[in-house]
C-alpha cells in the first residue's frame, strides 16, 4: 500500500492518502447542513465541501462564528477571518446554551487522538495515567458536547493501532459508550457517530451493536490494510465499497485552500 495513489483517468493527477481522507469526509456532508466545525481536518473538510458540492453549508465554530466563510483555513476558532466573514457572530454561552445543546446543529464534525470500536473519543490524554501522562493532549474543548447534543457526527482521524485502541486512555467524548442503547439510556440528545472517515476507508456502527464496522476502503487499499490498522478485531461488512477517487476538481480546491493558509 502506497501513501500517494496515481488517478487511473490519464490526466497524471495523483493525491496522497491525507487527501483522499479529506476529499472523502468532505463528500459526508451536505449541502444546507448547519456543521459545527472543529480545527485541523473537519475544518479543512467542511471548508472543501463549501468550495466543492455543498455552497450552502453552514459553518458553525464554537467560538460563536455562524455562517463562516474563510478564504483560507482558520489557525484557530478564534482566528478573525471567521468573523469577519460569518453571517453573524454570538456569545460563546449562546453558542451553546441556545445552538448547540438545544440539538439546532445537524452535524458535528470531530477529529481524534484515539478511537474505541463504540466510536468514543480521547483527545486529553495518552498513557495509563492522567496524571503523569506519556502525552497531554489538547483536550475536551467543546467536543462532548459536540459528540452529545448535534444531530449527527462524523469523525475525521488518520488510522492506526496506536489511534485506533481497544480500550481508551481517557473517554473525552462519548460515541456509543459500550454499545447497543447506552446513548439513549445516558439520556444524550445526539444521534451519535454517523460515520468514522480514515486515511483508509470509511467505518460505520452497526445500527444494533454500534460497533464500528469496515463499509468502504480507499483506492489502492486493501481489507487486510484497515483490519491491520486496527486495535480490536475489526468487523467488516460483507460487501466493501470501493471509494470513488478524487476528481480533478476536488484536489485543485483542497490545494488551493492550502496554498491560501501557507500565504
Amino acid at each position: 500500500m502506497s501513501s500517494r495513489t496515481e488517478l487511473r483517468t490519464g490526466d497524471a493527477l495523483a493525491w496522497t492518502r491525507a487527501e483522499m481522507m479529506t476529499i472523502a469526509a468532505a463528500r459526508a456532508l451536505p449541502n444546507r447542513a448547519t456543521c459545527l466545525v472543529g480545527i485541523g481536518l473537519p475544518s479543512t473538510a467542511a471548508n472543501l465541501a463549501r468550495r466543492v458540492h455543498a455552497p450552502e453549508l453552514v459553518l458553525v465554530y464554537e467560538s460563536g462564528t455562524i455562517g463562516a466563510k474563510p478564504d483560507y483555513l482558520p489557525l484557530s476558532i478564534g482566528d478573525g477571518i471567521l468573523a469577519e466573514t460569518a453571517d453573524t457572530v454570538v456569545g460563546l454561552v449562546e453558542m451553546f446554551n441556545y445552538w448547540l445543546q438545544p440539538g439546532r446543529i445537524d452535524v458535528g464534525f470531530l477529529g481524534a487522538a484515539q478511537v474505541d470500536r463504540f466510536a468514543n473519543i480521547n483527545t486529553t490524554v495518552i498513557g495509563p495515567s492522567y496524571d503523569s501522562p506519556a502525552v497531554r493532549l489538547p483536550g475536551a474543548g467543546g467536543a462532548p458536547e459536540i459528540a452529545g447534543s448535534c444531530g449527527e457526527v462524523l469523525i475525521v482521524v488518520s488510522q492506526s493501532r496506536a489511534r485506533f485502541v481497544e480500550r481508551l486512555d481517557f473517554v473525552t467524548s462519548l460515541g456509543y459508550g459500550a454499545g447497543g442503547d447506552e446513548r439513549r439510556r445516558l439520556g444524550l440528545r445526539g444521534g451519535g457517530p454517523r460515520a468514522v472517515i480514515t486515511d483508509l476507508g470509511v467505518l460505520e456502527p452497526d445500527p444494533a451493536s454500534c460497533e464500528l464496522v469496515l463499509q468502504q476502503v480507499h483506492p489502492g487499499v486493501e481489507v487486510a490494510d484497515v483490519v491491520a490498522a486496527t486495535g480490536w478485531p475489526l468487523q467488516v461488512a460483507e460487501r466493501v465499497e470501493v471509494s470513488p477517487t478524487p476528481t480533478g476538481a476536488e484536489l485543485a480546491a483542497l490545494r488551493s485552500l492550502r496554498t491560501a493558509e501557507e500565504s
